[in-house]
């Protein structure tokens, strides 16, 4: 399965923003823009000289939480590739074809041949289309990937490649015998204090492109290492001048919709207007390193639309930054705020208005089933039952699996259910919103998904539908990451 490592870590000195030169009030700007824009966070943490300044969860989400990390895993696939170039394992300049069996090269077409590490890691292979969907369908990923002729020649064209990541993923493997989170942990992880970690593969190759899981901390202490050229605590973890190679220009990306999109590619990392670069993930997950400023802005999040957090970056909290400090705030408004957050709990009744039970509902208990059953919904049956200490148990059963969730009232309530070797970490909250209408929201809380579940026990039937839908799954149950090894 895919590693699993858990260690607690340090925590990052802590301080007032205004002793950093950022006015509490450009925080709550910041903050009231992206609630009027939709976006959802489920954590944020800002730091400035090397100091955490803002720190905040969106209940159910907690300090403690990895999160999937989507695309923002690239940047430490790209990390660990300038570690193997450190250890003289492998080149940047170095053919991609000669890390795979080389009776299969020469039969390669010239344009294969003369692609280059580098050219993965920038996402300039010269491909029109991401070789991903091939390469995962494959017995052999990596031939699949060579057998793929670039429309363009290598370094001349850019499109965001997952393929080119999962390559990486490879070679960083092939040359030192171990997957991705084994590599990083003694050269990266554990000397930033990063604990629990888990990342998605195969049995033998973590993803690359996607699948890392961290806590937002864990993201922040990475960001800080990039923002410090790669040294921590007076140690260089990461080789002289790959900080620089990984986060300038590399490539141009025009064809990018939004601004920040096409300021340019590094080496797995984005270039953003103002001078600065970032990581990022699907829905919001942000690394955002802003050197001029020495700022670091870390968010996960659930939002379709990623530029209007940029946006709200650029708007709110960038013309705040001061170099020396401010006056403090004369009222906790922000620290209250902080304290406070969560996302919106169902508002309904503890009990229904009827004792009506649909058919098939045990003692006590109701039960219904989707109108559909195509199985690409992601609830095909629900089972619910009151729980002994208030709220509910609900029964979700879809394509793959069935699993159970504890559900509140009024509140959110999280549970673990165990899926084979996987763990399914949720919370939720209910209501009974009509006299035979119950109503919930699931949040996968080691993901940025939510799901909002209907059930009319009275016509016995149930409809879901996710908030914003998961990249490569259709229900819950595939939400699941691999169980944290018992000691």
């Amino acid at each position: 399965m895919p590693g699993v490592t858990s260690d607690p870590p340090a925590q990052l000195p802590r301080s007032s923003p205004e002793r950093h030169g950022v006015p509490s009030a450009a925080i709550e700007a910041f903050l009231d823009q992206l609630e009027a824009d939709g976006v959802e966070l489920h954590s944020i943490m800002l730091l400035r000289h090397q100091t955490v300044l803002v720190e905040g969860w969106w209940a159910p989400y907690t300090r403690d939480g990895v999160q999937l990390l989507y695309s923002l895993s690239k940047s430490f696939t790209a990390t660990a590739v300038g570690l193997a170039v450190a250890e003289n394992r492998l080149s940047l300049d170095e053919p991609v074809s000669r890390f795979f069996p080389q009776d299969q090269v020469e039969s390669l077409h010239p344009r294969v041949q003369r692609m280059q590490v580098r050219h993965l890691l920038s996402m300039a292979t010269g491909h029109h289309i991401d070789t991903r969907p091939l390469m995962l369908a494959a017995a052999a990923p990596a031939a699949a990937f060579l057998a793929v002729v670039p429309e363009e020649e290598p370094g001349s064209w850019f499109t965001y490649h997952n393929g080119a990541s999962l390559m990486l993923s490879l070679i960083v493997t092939a040359v030192s015998g171990e997957r991705l989170l084994e590599y990083l942990r003694p050269r990266l992880l554990d000397p930033l204090g990063i604990g629990e970690a888990w990342w998605l593969g195969t049995e033998s190759v973590d993803q690359g492109y996607s699948g890392l899981y961290l806590t937002t901390e864990s993201i922040a202490r990475f960001g800080q290492l990039y923002l410090r050229g790669g040294v921590w605590d007076g140690r260089r973890l990461l080789p002289d001048g790959w900080v620089t190679a990984a986060t300038r220009l590399q490539v141009d990306s025009p064809r990018e919709p939004h601004p920040d999109w096409r300021q340019g590619y590094g080496y797995q990392f984005w270039r953003c207007r103002h001078g600065s670069y970032r990581g990022d993930g699907a829905f919001g997950q942000f690394c955002v390193v802003l050197p001029e400023h020495d700022v670091v802005l870390v968010t996960t999040a659930a939002v379709e639309d990623m530029q209007t957090v940029l946006d709200a970056l650029w708007q709110r909290l960038l013309p705040a930054f001061r170099a020396d400090s401010v006056p403090e705030a004369n009222d906790s408004r922000l620290e209250d705020r902080l304290a406070a957050l969560t996302l919106p709990v169902v508002r309904g009744d503890a009990e229904p208005a009827t004792t009506h039970q649909s058919r098939g509902s045990g003692a006590g208990g109701w039960s219904a089933t989707s109108l559909r059953a195509d199985g690409e919904q992601p609830v095909s049956r629900l089972d619910l039952s009151p729980a002994a200490d208030g709220g509910w148990l609900l029964s979700i059963t879809d394509a793959r699996a069935t699993y159970q969730v504890p559900c509140g009232h009024g509140q959110w309530r999280s549970g673990e259910h165990l899926l084979g070797q996987a763990l399914l970490r949720t919370a939720a909250c209910g209501a009974w919103t009509a006299a035979a209408t119950f109503r919930a929201e699931i949040a996968f809380i080691s993901t940025p998904h939510r799901m909002e579940v209907v059930a009319d026990f009275g016509a016995g039937t149930v409809q879901a539908r996710w908030r914003i839908a998961p990249l490569d799954a259709v229900g819950g149950s595939e939400l699941a990451v691999p169980a944290r090894a018992r000691r």
